[in-house]
């Protein structure tokens, strides 16, 4: 079964978000759509929408994280949704019960939903196939594969800045080979019809396979970035890099660290995106990261917006009233 077969119910709605891979413009266009109605809802005195009152939603994650797991709270507490963070590390796998027999246990208390954020690929996929038929998975990340509603977000935010995708040059910059985010964003733009999708850095951090997925490869930042509009930077992925593939960090960023000076290679109207969290002076000089053409902190306030949409679309009530 294909990733967008178990994504899509019978009538072709979201039923998991798993992956961007396989799906089409048209249900990206209308996450970013429906995220719009979501955007003021932290404006409002009591920021809170009733769409999911009543479910219930478990972030499982396995992997430690802050941001993605705070926004993906906050979405579903916006949303009006009961939300369980369970610490896996302190759960009862680390006692030796399986993974299926945790699944079946939380099953059984009657939830609805499973953010999954986990270290192996494929973990979100494999939760999929094996939940209760009423049970909705979205991939909060899973190893070096997928982080598709941090590119959902970050195509909200692009699109917020740019419009029309099909008239954009983008370039991702930094460690493509370890990145999930990465890979997940260069589906999305190919998806949504952006010409020239650029991956820039190391030959060491770039997969052999990258022109494969639709991209022009570059090794040199100043031709990277020339004449792009957006530019996306990545975090140095230390944890998963089982070899020295960099002399050092200063080297790095002396070549690829952005800064002012680089960054004057793109348009002058330019975005500087980054999907957090940074290392300043490794990824980008502080200049850039707090200067007029970063929309890093957008991003974050994006990601509330647009996992709001998808977890109301993937528990089908899309068609209501936010």
């Amino acid at each position: 079964m294909s990733a967008r077969d178990i994504q899509l119910d019978d009538q072709g709605r979201l039923r998991h978000f798993l992956t961007i891979e396989g799906l089409s413009r048209e249900i990206l266009t209308e996450i970013l759509d429906y995220a719009e109605n979501f955007t003021t809802v932290g404006h409002q005195p009591v920021k809170k929408v009733p769409l999911l009152r009543g479910r219930t939603i478990i972030n499982l994650f396995f992997e430690v994280s802050t941001r993605t797991r705070t926004t993906f709270e906050l979405a579903a507490k916006r949303l009006s949704a009961d939300v369980l963070n369970i610490n896996i590390s302190a759960s009862s796998t680390a006692k030796g019960e399986s993974l299926l027999d945790m699944l079946r246990n939380l099953e059984a208390m009657h939830c609805d939903m499973f953010v999954v954020r986990h270290a192996s690929p494929g973990a979100a996929h494999f939760i999929a196939r094996h939940v209760a038929p009423h049970v909705s998975v979205i991939n909060g990340g899973d190893g070096s594969h997928a982080h598709p509603t941090q590119a959902m977000l970050d195509m909200f935010t692009i699109r917020r800045h740019k419009g029309d995708f099909t008239r954009l040059s983008v370039a991702i910059v930094g460690d493509i080979m370890h990145s999930r985010v990465a890979r997940s964003q260069i589906h999305a733009l190919n998806i949504l019809g952006v010409p020239d999708v650029r991956v820039v850095g190391p030959e060491t951090l770039i997969p052999v396979e990258a022109p494969q997925l639709g991209v022009h490869v570059y090794h040199d930042l100043a031709e990277g970035l020339d004449g792009v509009d957006v530019v996306i930077m990545l975090r140095l992925q230390r944890e998963r890099m089982s070899r020295a593939l960099l002399p050092s960090e200063h080297e790095y960023f002396q070549c690829y660290g952005l800064t002012p000076e680089k960054l004057a290679r793109a348009r002058p109207d330019a975005i500087v995106m980054h999907p957090g969290p940074i290392n300043r002076g490794v990824e980008m000089d502080s200049a850039v990261a707090d200067g007029p053409q970063s929309v890093i902190l957008e991003q974050v306030t994006n990601g509330i917006a647009v996992r709001m949409a998808i977890m109301a679309m993937t528990l089908g009530r899309a068609g209501g009233e936010a």
